[in-house]
């Protein structure tokens, strides 16, 4: 099959929250995001580590919520109006006022606020008393690091956005090896993918052991 046929084979990718994978690490999250529009003050912060998922999450929650994308360092406040505003990766760089106005917004009349983060809104540097404050009281949504049920289950999605169904003992192989996170699942799968096509072979152990170095290979002396 050629790499061009197997492109157009591939399903696109989705953001949906029903392909959202659910699990230990991200269920707290998940039930803040599902409180809304009950957020105390209107206002959450979406609060984990790069690549485990919360693009996913608050993108899913401004297509329900009809709410606008905002930049954190230049965000357009007259947009900001009776509208519910999602800005993401606030932690990064931000305006200290025009955050403090959105705060302030989100508690009124179809107004609302998501804000996503690496880091707790406690510790970003604010240079406004009465933003610090704010920022100090901002309730928070926390996802982990994925757990395996979601590695899991990332990697199940996307071998299947592929069209792919591999055998039984790669995804425990890949689960014991892999990069915590969704974003080298979805490296690791493409990988896989492209070395499968150029070999004209399926996807397998074998094949799948070539990304990993020699000391975590030398673990298959003691696989079951």
């Amino acid at each position: 099959m050629s790499r061009q046929l197997r492109l157009d084979l591939n399903r696109p990718a989705s953001h949906a929250r029903q392909d959202f994978v659910v699990g230990p690490s991200n269920a707290q999250a998940v039930a803040g995001l599902d409180a809304w529009p009950a957020w105390h003050g209107g206002c959450l912060a979406l609060v984990g580590p790069k690549g485990c998922g919360k693009s996913h999450l608050a993108q899913d929650w401004a297509a329900s919520a009809n709410a606008i994308l905002l930049h954190a360092h230049a965000p357009e406040l007259d947009q900001a109006h009776g509208r519910p505003v999602l800005v993401e990766d606030v932690d990064q760089d931000f305006d200290d006022e025009a955050l403090f106005h959105l705060i302030n917004m989100a508690g009124r009349e179809g107004g609302g606020l998501l804000v996503t983060a690496q880091t707790p809104p406690a510790a970003w540097t604010a240079r406004l008393p009465d933003l610090r404050s704010r920022l100090n009281a901002l309730p928070v949504a926390l996802i982990e690091a994925p757990d395996d049920e979601v590695l899991e289950g990332v990697l199940r999605k996307f071998f299947r956005e592929r069209n792919i169904r591999p055998p039984n003992e790669v995804l425990p192989y890949l689960l014991r090896r892999m990069e915590r996170s969704i974003p080298a699942a979805r490296d690791l799968v493409e990988k896989l993918d492209e070395a499968a096509d150029a070999e004209q072979r399926p996807i397998s152990r074998a094949l799948a052991r070539r990304f990993f170095d020699d000391d975590t290979e030398n673990l298959d002396l003691f696989d079951d």
